[in-house]
């Protein structure tokens, strides 16, 4: 570009030099964006920026037909992200295209969608039906919900289903419409109610009917669909049995296929276990992500938008606190109930951690440091994601009562405190969704092992994060944290079932791409 613009001074390639930017411009008009503010949040310094590159990616992984206004987040927070060296593989994009048609044409009160209403009132599925569906059924925290919502999400892609959430009172406002044209959400006057009753005990779980010889999976191809139930209840939560674990053996996806609707509740990640357990789903997954451990980072670019009132927090925020920083370090600290330890032991547990790893610059203890006060010094952020205040009191307290060897300026700051966690309360959940997207515009991400929470925002950041070792026995490990080998999040109780069938996966290729999470032995994640 440099070399034409040399030779052409004011020529064609310098006239859309200067013409684009003046396109921009009118786009941030358009879309009733904050143009100064986004402009300066662009040029706070090169680590928040996005590259060309990265709006590249964008534009390919979202369609073009979306209304920005209705959904801010969708085209403003790639802008204040690193570009990102996972592209989505052409496979990818077709898939989502044709996803897109094919949720358009099966969609809520749609004439088909109104069709295979009455097929599911029939009792038993249907062959000839156009539209096979899963509905997603949220279950217990946010971190959870969003797991098993990408995790249904990338199921019903690979296997040709239109995808519909249950949209609970607490999720209302939480996420912008993912698809064009159309809603991912269930209307109301679905006929089947109280779906959030149905549990593992249901008589319509995979597993009871299995169990019952309701559907009998042996046969799987000379299962005819007549037979079936026009629908199944999936239980893929952490207390599953073994009957409810087949859901992952090749036969009996071949079985539930030819059902008609399927309706799934899970708290987990349950992807890992779909791809490493169904050898007919493990050639898909190569297919659509040649980067194993880009799966979650770039279906949840896809799906998952705060809505404007999320975003706004986010954007408000982040804009006023943490944009100047040079550096932006998350911390998220999440204590479980069965490990409950002081809040001093845990500090002391992140301050080994950051020592070991060289997150935070050293305090100078003396107090000796002479400060230049002309002279600009480089700014470091650290934003505490935690249910209690105490860990961002000690933190504001280091930095206040000492200065740092290297000069330094360090700012601490943390959105909000909630004391506990009040999953079923909006507020609440607008809340830890935005708190989620804050961490993921951090540089540096130390995160509590275990936590879903953790999870999803280092999966959003693409950020192989610190993992925070779990305490046992009111007891720290001698490690503090391990540095995690993939950004993927953990499947904490993956299948553990023997399927019946002959096709299997080689356990050596599938060590080449599935491996033990680092925070718990029983849990599994994809890694490259």
């Amino acid at each position: 570009m440099a070399r034409n613009e040399k030779s052409n001074k004011w020529g064609v390639p310098g006239a859309v030099v200067i013409f684009l930017p003046l396109l921009f411009f009118l786009w941030l008009i358009s879309t009733d964006v904050n143009t100064t503010t986004l402009y300066k949040g662009l040029n706070y310094g090169s680590n928040q920026t996005s590259t060309p590159s990265n709006n590249n990616y964008l534009h390919e992984l979202i369609p073009s037909n979306f209304d920005n206004e209705s959904c801010l987040s969708r085209f403003e927070w790639p802008l204040f992200r690193k570009s990102s060296p996972y592209m989505p593989s052409s496979y990818l994009l077709q898939k989502l295209r044709n996803y897109e048609t094919l949720h358009k044409k099966c969609g809520p009160n749609t004439p088909l969608y109104q069709k295979s209403i009455q097929q599911l009132n029939s009792g038993h599925s249907i062959e000839s039906m156009e539209c096979n569906y899963v509905v997603w059924i949220p279950l217990a925290g946010l971190g959870n919900r969003m797991l098993s919502l990408i995790s249904t999400f990338f199921y019903a892609i690979i296997t040709n289903r239109v995808m519909l959430i249950q949209l609970t009172d607490e999720l209302v406002d939480l996420f912008c419409e993912p698809f064009p044209d159309t809603s991912w959400i269930l209307p109301p006057d679905f006929p089947i109610k109280n779906l959030d009753k149905f549990d593992v005990n249901s008589n319509v779980t995979y597993g009871n009917m299995l169990d019952k010889h309701v559907i009998i999976s042996n046969h799987s191809y000379n299962t005819k669909v007549e037979s079936l139930p026009s629908y199944v209840y999936v239980y893929l939560v952490d207390n599953y049995r073994t009957s409810d674990m087949m859901f992952f053996c090749n036969d009996d996806q071949i079985v539930l296929g030819k059902v008609n609707w399927l309706l799934l509740k899970s708290d987990l990640y349950f992807l890992p276990s779909l791809c490493s357990s169904t050898p007919m789903f493990e050639e898909e997954l190569g297919r659509l992500f040649p980067a194993k451990e880009s799966v979650f980072y770039l279906l949840a670019h896809y799906l998952i938008h705060p809505s404007n009132n999320v975003w706004g927090l986010v954007r408000r925020y982040y804009m006023s606190y943490l944009a100047k920083a040079d550096e932006k370090i998350g911390i998220q600290v999440r204590v479980f109930w069965f490990a409950k330890v002081s809040s001093d032991v845990i500090f002391q547990q992140i301050l080994k951690c950051a020592k070991m790893e060289n997150v935070f610059p050293e305090l100078d203890s003396n107090g000796t440091k002479f400060i230049e006060t002309d002279e600009q010094k480089p700014s470091k952020a650290i934003l505490v994601a935690s249910l209690y205040a105490s860990y961002y009191e000690k933190f504001k307290s280091m930095y206040y009562e000492h200065s740092v060897k290297t000069g330094e300026l360090v700012s601490v700051y943390q959105p909000s405190h909630e004391e506990k966690q009040n999953t079923e309360n909006q507020s609440h959940n607008q809340k830890a969704l935005a708190e989620i997207y804050l961490l993921s515009l951090c540089d540096v991400l130390m995160t509590s092992g275990w936590s879903t929470f953790g999870y999803v925002s280092s999966g959003l950041a693409g950020i192989k994060p610190l993992i925070l070792m779990p305490v046992w026995h009111k007891k720290v490990a001698e490690m503090p944290c391990v540095r995690e080998a993939s950004m993927e999040p953990c499947n904490l109780s993956p299948t553990k079932v023997r399927c019946k069938g002959k096709i299997i996966i080689e356990k050596e290729r599938l060590q080449q791409y599935v491996k033990q999470c680092p925070d718990i032995d029983d849990g599994i994640k994809l890694f490259d």
